[in-house]
Parts: C-alpha cells; structure tokens; sequence
C-alpha cells in the first residue's frame, strides 16, 4: 500500500505549518488559554485559509477535499496547540450535514448552512453527549415534538465543544418520549437555547446547553447511521490530532534532554533515559500507524468502520497517556509549568484520550465486535 502523500496534500500540510509558526505561536495559545479560552477569532483566520469548508463540497463554496487532507490539516494543528474546535466545526458538523435525509427541508437547511460554514461566518457544532450516556450514541433523553411544521426539543447536552462561542447545534434527540423510539437530528440556533459556558483542562471551551421547547428544524427523523459515521469522523480527527502533539511533545522532550545537564552530563547522554525515549517513539509510531488506518476506513461499511475507529482510538489512547506521561517525567518540575509547552501538550492529550471514548469505552467496543474468529479470519 502506498502512504505518499501527493504533491496537493503536502502543499496543503506545509500551508498550515507555515499558519501555526507564524500565525499562532505558544504564547498566543498561552494567553488564549489564560483569557477562557475563547477562539472564535482563531476559526476566522483558519477560514481565511479555506480550511473551514475542507470536506464542505465544491458547489457549497467549500474544497471538497477528503479525509486524508483532514488527517494532515488536523495532524499539524495537534503539532501547533490550536486550541480552537476545528474538528467539531469543520469535519464533524458537516459530516452530520452532508448525511442528513435528503428531504426538501434538509436540502434548504444545508444550502443555507453550509456555505457560512465554508466562510467561517457561522460556527456550527454537535451537541451528540448527555450527562451519564458514558460516550454511548444510542442513549439519548433529549425528546423532539413536531407542532405543526416546526419542531420543539426538550432536554440537555453535555460538553458541547465552544458552545457558548456557537451560532447553532446540531443535536440528536428521540422522536417521541419512549425509549425505543428512533433518534432524529436537528439543527437548533442558538438563541432558542441556555447555554452555560466554562473552560476546560486544556485551555478550551465547552458549554451546557440546556433546551426548554426550543424551536428546532429537523434534518433527518432517524440519523443514528449518520450521527456514529460522524462520531467516527471525531475519532479519525482526534487520532490525527494525538499524533501531532506527540510528536511535538517528544520533539519538545529531546531538545531538553540534550540542554539539561546533570552530574556534568546532559540528560540524553544516559543510556536508561536513552532507552525510555526509545519506548516513546515506539509508541507515537504505534499510534501514527493506527491514526493511518483510522482515516482510510472512514469510507468502509459501518460494522467494519465502528471496529476498526475503536481499535485505533484504544491505540492512540494507550499511546497518548504513555507518551505524555513519560516525557512529563523526563522533563522534571519544569514539565508541570503553565509557562512550559509540555504542560500545555500533556493537558491536550489528556483530553483527546477521553474525547469521542475514552480507552475503557472503546476496549469494550473492540471486545463486543470480536466474534469467533477474533476478526482475523474470514
């Protein structure tokens, strides 16, 4: 199989290399944290750079572009600390979107959304988790009533990436009181809503975002194919994301450990530390590998894709904790600063372990899908 990447992809990743060193140095990430953590500001400048219609199509004013070029726009802002909810905004939200049921309505709903997505005008997230799903898609309280031509959605969300920083959610909820009853998606601005925001470990946003009758527009009466496909699509660009700010981490690391003497040696000159870093590689090459594998079977059929998401964020969770853990220990106290990169690395990934899954949600995953043959035999 061939991993290059062609010449547009990596002209594509070198753009956003070029934005990160220039345009979002850790300081500004720094000072973005310490402020709340608002990023709104940052989304603009990514749309600048067409990146906020990355997978919007072509004729909705987006790139139309993959999930390859997701993976490498998503790597490099892992690498750079972008504190900023692209992957919700930008690859998830219009993943949700483009698998909506086609009906008139929807169509009118993304012609309208889509291109301000494209734009950067308008930031559009999902709100898919409640207080004590455990990461579970089908367990949903949020209940959606049809009055007349309209809908009214009562019930709560949880963790919301920037939700007090949104335009709009798109929020999946039952089609009737019952538990048994399907799962619709519908798109509800936010001025229909109470939203309470606050900051999270890692110098993000999130928000509760409560709904008391709110006026809502359906996209589709039964998503739960599109809601997970989506969620998917959260965990491909969480893997992707990880592999960067490992990668940046241990970069990070290295410099440090050839810097910083002890007993009149550098750090790097011992061999025991020599062999952890070695342990370090190992796994951010694990997780790369993996991270791989999770984008190219976001186009195969759902069974497939659901298990082969979660054998990779189960990977990429085991390397991120690993990763984190040992170059934090390598660099000493100073690896704990809020004024030292590592710390701010460390926090990220911390995050991204428990985003979408965390690794006790997707081991679970991975144990129910496995059948007699242990999914290596046909």
């Amino acid at each position: 199989m061939d991993f290059e990447f062609s010449d547009e992809q990596m002209a594509l990743r070198e753009a956003v290399q070029r934005w990160v060193e220039r345009g979002f140095p850790f300081e500004r990430r720094h000072r973005l944290a310490r402020a709340g953590g608002a990023t709104r500001e940052v989304l603009r400048e990514l749309a600048e750079l067409g990146l906020a219609g990355l997978q919007v199509a072509e004729a909705d004013g987006g790139l139309g572009l993959g999930a390859v070029e997701a993976m490498l726009v998503m790597e490099e802002l892992g690498r750079g600390l972008v504190n900023a909810p692209y992957a919700a905004a930008a690859l998830v939200a219009p993943a949700l979107l483009a698998e909506a049921h086609p009906a008139s309505q929807a169509a009118d709903l993304r012609a309208a959304w889509w291109p301000r997505i494209a734009d950067g005008s308008a930031l559009v997230v999902p709100a898919l988790q409640e207080a004590g799903a455990r990461y579970r898609l089908d367990v949903c309280a949020t209940v959606a009533t049809q009055l007349g031509d309209g809908w009214a959605l009562s019930g709560r969300k949880s963790l919301v990436p920037a939700g007090d920083e949104a335009d709009a959610f798109l929020v999946p909820a039952r089609v009737g009181a019952h538990d048994g009853a399907p799962i619709g998606l519908y798109l509800v601005e936010r001025e229909h809503c109470q939203v309470r925001g606050y900051p999270t470990h890692d110098g993000a946003r999130a928000a509760e975002v409560a709904f008391d009758g709110a006026n809502a527009q359906c996209l589709s009466n039964d998503a739960r194919a599109a809601i997970a496909r989506a969620n998917d699509v959260g965990i491909a660009a969480a893997c992707a994301e990880g592999v960067g700010a490992m990668e940046a981490l241990l970069r990070l690391t290295v410099d440090y450990m050839n810097t910083r003497k002890q007993f009149g040696q550098t750090l790097a000159s011992f061999q025991a530390l020599r062999h952890r870093i070695a342990d370090v590689k190992m796994q951010l090459e694990l997780a790369r590998s993996m991270s791989y594998f999770a984008t190219l079977q976001l186009g195969e059929p759902a069974a497939q894709r659901a298990r082969s998401l979660s054998q990779a964020k189960l990977q990429l969770g085991e390397s991120m904790r690993f990763v984190g853990q040992q170059c934090i220990q390598l660099h000493g106290g100073i690896g704990m600063t809020d004024e030292y990169a590592a710390s701010h690395y460390f926090k990220r990934l911390t995050m991204l372990e428990l985003a979408h899954g965390d690794s006790l949600h997707h081991l679970g995953q991975v144990s129910a899908s496995l059948q007699d043959t242990a999914g290596v035999f046909a």
